[in-house]
């Protein structure tokens, strides 16, 4: 668990790390430079799950020794299926990352939504729905790892 006190935010208390893999956690399947060992040392506080339809193929053989639960899902209704798979977690007690419209209403939903941007970009509806953006997952990952900066960010 990760607990962060952030004046005019609230409290949170994170359990759940929810990520969406192409655009996100991977440029065109292949993972973001950075972020296996970021994974590696936020799976010490969080049950990390990473959700995609996988689209380039790659994700479950990349992601086969890294400590995340790894939810394959179809190409219809993604939106509706993440959050579905967010609310069986508990919204409170988690934080999305995302970057496509299909990722909308779990970054709005979450104790704390970030939307990232890369390569593929973001979806205008993603950024507006999110808490927080980041220039790279690397970047978003290390607000987890280094909460004060999420502090200085969401602080009023």
């Amino acid at each position: 668990m990760i607990s962060i006190e952030i004046p005019g935010f609230g409290p949170l208390e994170i359990h759940h790390l929810v990520l969406d893999y192409n655009g996100t956690l991977a440029v065109d399947g292949l993972l973001v430079d950075g972020v296996a060992p970021a994974l590696e040392r936020l799976s010490r506080n969080l049950t990390i799950h990473v959700l995609t339809a996988d689209t380039f193929g790659r994700a479950t053989e990349i992601l086969t020794e890294m400590p995340v639960r790894l939810v394959l899902m179809g190409p219809e209704h993604q939106e509706k299926a993440k959050l579905d798979y967010l609310r069986r977690l508990g919204p409170g007690k988690s934080v999305c990352v995302g970057n496509g419209r299909n990722d909308r209403l779990m970054l709005k939903e979450a104790a704390l939504g970030i939307a990232v941007l890369l390569a593929e970009g973001a979806a205008g509806e993603a950024v507006a729905a999110a808490d927080v953006v980041c220039p790279g997952i690397v970047a978003a990952l290390e607000l987890l790892l280094h909460p004060l900066r999420l502090t200085a960010t969401l602080r009023s």
